[in-house]
């Protein structure tokens, strides 16, 4: 699947009707399962995962993780949805078709949920 198509696809996604157990206390959406299956990217929702892991989700309720591709590299910054770091982190090398994507993690008490930010 291109980008294009990537991108075309992604925006059905507009709420979810599932939540899919990603880790004991992380959930994905439709949308974040559908572009992990097809993107191949589950190591960026591992990425995202590795961080949320550390915050309390009392503290930080919701956040982003926004990656910008740069050829072959690509960066992942992390923050609180106000623009306050989290955390920043560089991949040397990605396959990743799209040049940037968004995803957003919310707190929901017991567990995060990662979703897309159409389906907020």
């Amino acid at each position: 699947m291109n980008a294009a198509e990537l991108e075309q696809s992604l925006s059905q996604f507009t709420g979810t009707t599932q939540y899919y157990q990603f880790h004991s206390d992380a959930w994905l959406t439709d949308g974040a399962l559908w572009l992990a299956d097809n993107a191949h990217c589950y190591w960026l929702l591992d990425v995202f995962y590795s961080y949320l892991f550390l915050l309390n989700g009392d503290e930080e309720s919701f956040t982003t993780l926004k990656l910008t591709k740069t050829g072959r590299r690509a960066l992942v910054v992390i923050d609180d949805g106000n623009a306050n770091l989290i955390a920043r982190q560089d991949i040397e090398y990605t396959d990743f078709p799209l040049a940037e994507i968004t995803l957003y993690a919310v707190w929901e008490g017991e567990r995060w949920v990662i979703l897309l930010p159409s389906e907020y």
